[in-house]
C-alpha cells in the first residue's frame, strides 16, 4: 500500500462506530507528515498551482481557496459534529448566536412566521423578536411544554420555522422533540432544536425528527471556557446548498484556532458530560433539602415536571446545568437574597458562561435575560430570586460548601 493510500485509509472509518469513537476519530485525512492529532491550519489563503486549477477550485465550495469560505481544521470539526449528531452535514460559525442568525437568513424571508418557545435564551428571544422583526419576519412565543400552544400559533402558509431549546436556559424545561417535529412538518415548517445543554453525548434531536440541530459550541463542546464557536447540523440540502453560500458571503466564519480547540474538546465530551451530570444531580438533591430554597429545576430530579420525558430523550442524564429559586417575600428581597448567595461564594466563578470544567454561578434576571423587558422575563419564568449553576468538575462537597456560605447566612434560616 502506498503512503498516500495509507494516509487516506486512516481517515476512512468503518461503519457502526459508537459516538465516543466518532468524537475522537472523525476528521479529514492527516497531512503527508502523518500527524496523530489533527493539525491546526492557520492560513487565510491557499496557493493554487495554476490559474486553471484556481478557477476550478473557486467554483467548487468543497475546495480550499480562502479561509472565510473553508479551512481544513474547520472542515474536520464540521465532519466530527455531523458524525456525532447523525446528520449529513454541519457548518461551523463564529458563535452560537451567529448560527441562529445563519439559520434565519437561510430559511426565512419577509412575511414568514416563526413559532418559538418563550423559554429560550434571552438573546435568542431578542434575535427573533427584534432583529428578524426589522425585516418583516414575525415570531410567536409559546409555552415550551404546551403542544396546544404550538399548534394554535401556526399560521397556515406563512409559518416556516419552529425553534426550541431543550432543556432550556435556565429553567431546564424539556420539550417533546418528536411531537414538535410532527407539528412542524404538518404545518409545512422545519424544526430547529438548540442542543447546547445536552450535546450529542446525551441527546440527538435529528434522530427524533428535528431538521436542524443548533449548537453554541462555546459551551460543553469546548468544555473549558476558552473559545467562542457555533454550528448548525442538518441535511446537505440545507447545510451545503443554503447555509454555506450565505456564510461565504457574510463571513460569520469560525476561526481555525477556535475550531481546533473545539475539535479537541469533543474528544472528552462524553466523559465530561457523564461526570458533570452526576455532579449536578448530587448538588440538585442537596439543594432540595435546604430550607432557603423554594424550588430546584433539574431534569434528573423526580420533582421536575418533564422528568420522564427528559430521561427518555437525554440518555437518562440531566445535563450539567441546574437552577434554583430562593424563598422571599418580594422581588426586591428575592434579588437581595440571590446576590447575597452569589457574592458569598469563594470557589464558584461568577460569570454568564456555562459548559466549563469550573462551576459557574449567575443571576439570570440581570445577566442572560437582563435585556428582556420585565414582562418577557415573567413570561419566561425568570424571577429575581432565581440562580443558575453550571456544575463543573470540582469535588461536589466543595461546591455545596461554597453555596452554603451564602445560604446559611440568609435571614430566612
Amino acid at each position: 500500500m502506498s503512503e498516500e493510500a495509507r494516509r487516506i485509509a486512516r481517515a476512512t472509518l468503518p461503519e457502526g462506530l459508537r459516538r465516543e469513537t466518532l468524537a475522537v476519530r472523525t476528521a479529514l485525512a492527516p497531512s503527508q507528515h502523518g500527524e496523530n492529532s489533527e493539525a491546526l491550519f492557520l492560513t487565510s489563503a491557499y496557493v493554487q498551482p495554476d490559474a486553471e486549477t484556481s478557477a476550478q477550485r473557486f467554483s467548487n465550495s468543497e475546495d480550499f481557496t480562502y479561509s472565510r469560505t473553508s479551512n481544513p481544521t474547520v472542515r474536520s470539526l464540521e465532519a466530527r459534529l455531523a458524525a456525532l449528531e447523525g446528520t449529513e452535514g454541519a457548518i461551523a460559525t463564529s458563535t452560537g448566536m451567529s448560527a441562529i442568525l445563519l439559520l434565519g437568513m437561510g430559511v426565512l424571508k419577509t412575511g414568514d412566521h416563526v413559532v418559538c418557545s418563550r423559554s429560550v435564551f434571552g438573546s435568542t428571544i431578542n434575535l427573533f423578536a427584534k432583529e428578524f422583526g426589522k425585516f418583516g419576519v414575525e415570531t410567536s412565543f409559546v409555552s415550551q411544554t404546551d403542544l396546544a400552544e404550538w399548534r394554535a400559533a401556526v399560521r397556515p402558509g406563512s409559518t416556516k420555522l419552529f425553534f426550541a431549546e431543550t432543556p432550556t436556559n435556565p429553567l431546564t424545561e424539556v420539550c417533546d422533540i418528536r411531537a414538535l417535529a410532527g407539528l412542524a412538518h404538518d404545518a409545512g415548517a422545519i424544526l430547529a432544536v438548540d442542543n447546547t445543554y445536552s450535546t450529542p453525548a446525551l441527546q440527538r434531536p435529528a434522530e427524533m425528527g428535528a431538521d436542524i440541530v443548533m449548537h453554541s459550541a462555546t459551551k460543553y463542546m469546548d468544555g473549558q471556557g476558552r473559545v467562542m464557536a457555533g454550528a448548525l447540523c442538518g441535511p446537505d440540502k440545507l447545510v451545503r446548498d443554503v447555509f454555506a453560500p450565505i456564510l461565504r458571503t457574510v463571513g460569520m466564519t469560525l476561526a481555525p484556532f477556535n475550531a481546533w480547540v473545539v475539535l479537541k474538546g469533543l474528544e472528552t465530551l462524553s466523559l465530561r458530560m457523564k461526570a458533570q451530570s452526576e455532579q449536578a444531580l448530587a448538588v440538585a438533591r442537596w439543594l432540595e433539602a435546604q430550607p432557603e430554597v423554594d424550588r430546584v429545576y433539574y431534569p434528573s430530579l423526580a420533582s421536575h415536571p418533564q422528568h420522564d420525558l427528559a430521561m427518555r430523550q437525554q440518555s437518562g442524564q440531566g445535563g450539567a446545568v441546574l437552577s434554583f429559586d430562593l424563598k422571599a417575600d418580594s422581588p426586591e428581597a428575592a434579588r437581595a437574597a440571590a446576590f447575597h448567595v452569589i457574592d458569598s461564594t469563594r470557589v464558584l466563578s461568577i460569570a454568564t458562561n456555562l459548559g466549563d470544567t469550573k462551576s459557574i454561578i449567575t443571576h439570570p434576571a440581570t445577566t442572560s435575560h437582563g435585556r428582556l423587558t420585565e414582562a418577557q422575563r415573567q413570561a419566561a419564568g425568570i424571577g429575581q430570586g432565581l440562580i443558575r449553576l453550571a456544575v463543573g468538575l470540582e469535588h461536589v462537597d466543595d461546591i455545596t460548601d461554597d453555596l452554603l456560605r451564602g445560604l446559611s447566612t440568609l435571614t430566612t434560616r
